[in-house]
């Protein structure tokens, strides 16, 4: 099972650049490649809530669930 990380997506939706967003939720461009790339362990709820009221989503656009095959 894989968590996929859609926030690029997302933010070619929203035309939200990667530094600006950064910025807006409070965590380095760097941590945000990460997330952006399906790279990270984890992620904090508090970093997924301001995502979400950044780019005026829910976290199930962030994210989603794939089942092995």
């Amino acid at each position: 099972m894989s968590i996929i990380v859609n926030l690029d997506v997302v933010m070619a939706k929203r035309k939200m650049p990667s530094n600006e967003l950064a910025e807006k939720i409070g965590i380095t461009p760097a941590n945000l490649s990460i997330l952006k790339t399906n790279k990270g362990k984890a992620i904090r709820f508090s970093t997924l809530n301001k995502l979400c009221e950044v780019l005026n989503c829910e976290p199930g656009d962030i994210l989603e669930y794939k089942k092995d095959e």
